[in-house]
């Protein structure tokens, strides 16, 4: 199995592809960039860009996409027309893309105060916002974000910057990606 993932820092902090590739036992290569939305995966004139256009003239059973932190809340319809873009060219592949649907800031942390929402708002519009682009494009959804609002009061899943994950967050990260990619690997596989 080979999945690509896109993203940026959600993405490559504690070197989350890496707890993917131990759980999943596929190869796993990652295009990701600190701050990276998923535009610039499209964009051929940039470094990252122009990789993540050539790898997807190769095969790939999955295809992990994940888009700038607040980016599906704060500008959803660049999120979704992205998504639509990336989507189409994973599809042309052989892939099936995958949501990693992201997580709100830690609730009362000072990123979360530079919101102009609420953090159960910021949390709905993530999973409203990744679950439509799903649904619009026939992906699968790692809903990474529901299971930190449900967790993130008992365990530890941020970072001290209170919006990067922690080691477990990651971990929780990992564990829902492959979870969903395993599911529908072995739907496959047995068909």
């Amino acid at each position: 199995m080979r999945i690509l993932m896109l993203g940026n820092s959600f993405t490559f902090f504690n070197d989350m592809p890496e707890m993917v590739r131990e759980i999943t036992g596929a190869q796993v290569v990652s295009h990701t960039r600190g701050g990276a939305w998923l535009s610039e995966q499209l964009n051929a004139d940039t470094e990252m860009g122009a990789a993540t256009l050539k790898a997807l003239e190769e095969h790939w059973d999955y295809v992990v996409l994940q888009e700038y932190s607040n980016g599906p809340v704060k500008d959803r319809e660049a999120f979704m027309r992205s998504t639509a873009e990336l989507c189409a060219k994973i599809r042309a592949c052989g892939g099936t893309p995958v949501m990693y649907a992201t997580w709100a800031y830690e609730k009362n942390g000072p990123k979360m105060a530079g919101m102009d929402c609420s953090y159960e708002e910021m949390a709905q519009g993530l999973k409203e916002a990744y679950h439509a682009a799903a649904e619009e494009n026939g992906a699968l959804v790692a809903d990474v974000g529901q299971r930190f609002f449900e967790q993130a009061e008992e365990k530890c899943l941020y970072n001290r910057d209170s919006y990067h994950p922690s080691e477990e967050g990651s971990r929780l990260a990992a564990r829902t990606l492959s979870e969903v990619i395993l599911a529908d690997w072995a739907k496959r596989t047995q068909a």
